[in-house]
């Protein structure tokens, strides 16, 4: 980051990830001390609010558990309250790499959103088998609607500039999938522009991420509902009436 580079906000959504969320707010602050990083703790049951802001970071405490979606959503809200002009979504539990927030942060000079992207060239993450087929699909389905290559719809690790802030805030579902690809698609038919910036995932470094085939296959038949529903819904209000 130069001196003329903007205000970015880290939101870090985390469901009971005491384990994990010092470590990752740590992390943030040694890639560069001048993100501010807000924790938006999603109904946890554990100490993840605690050990957030014992590591340094701005704590928001839902009442309950929303959802990465409603974790999100108030997430731009405090963005777009505070006037950050830049804001990226970073989860706690260690798989996206603090490193890689300024290339991804860089890549809004061209575009509204920018989304790290794990099947572009870089790194070792694989899907396998159902799983694979939905990540393929939702790609190239969302690479028509957006008119660039996407690779990687349903990655998380992804930044807003100011008018997708002002979008999110505006319309960010938080059902399932709908943090990624209903938001995305919703964004794209408000005249917002997309791009990706390859990155290589980590594993998770405590607490097991759901896995196996059933869930693989039940993961594909809500994928293809998720895409389905998002894009027949009708086109969210266009981003300028929300402007201030």
């Amino acid at each position: 980051m130069n001196e003329q580079a903007p205000r970015v906000l880290v939101i870090v959504p985390a469901w009971n990830e005491g384990e994990n969320v010092a470590e990752t707010v740590h992390e943030i602050r040694a890639a560069d001390a001048r993100y501010d990083v807000l924790v938006v703790d999603d109904g946890s049951v554990d100490d993840t609010a605690s050990a957030a802001r014992g590591a340094g970071a701005s704590v928001l405490v839902l009442p309950f558990n929303l959802g990465v979606g409603g974790a999100m959503r108030a997430g731009f809200h405090y963005a777009l309250r505070r006037g950050y002009s830049a804001a990226i979504q970073v989860d706690a539990d260690g798989q996206h790499n603090p490193a890689d927030i300024a290339q991804i942060v860089a890549a809004l000079a061209s575009a509204d959103i920018a989304i790290g992207a794990r099947f572009a060239d870089v790194g070792t993450y694989t899907a396998r088998g159902p799983r694979k087929w939905a990540m393929v699909l939702l790609g190239r389905v969302l690479s028509r609607i957006a008119r660039t290559r996407l690779t990687d719809v349903t990655s998380g690790f992804r930044a807003a500039g100011p008018r997708a802030i002002q979008q999110y805030v505006a319309y960010y579902p938080a059902e399932y999938l709908g943090d990624t690809v209903d938001s995305l698609v919703g964004a794209l038919r408000a005249g917002l522009t997309v791009t990706q910036v390859p990155v290589a995932m980590r594993p998770r470094r405590f607490g097991q991420p759901s896995q196996g085939a059933v869930g693989s296959t039940v993961y594909l038949l809500r994928s293809a509902f998720a895409l389905l529903m998002a894009v027949t819904r009708p086109a969210s209000s266009n981003v300028k009436e929300h402007q201030a």
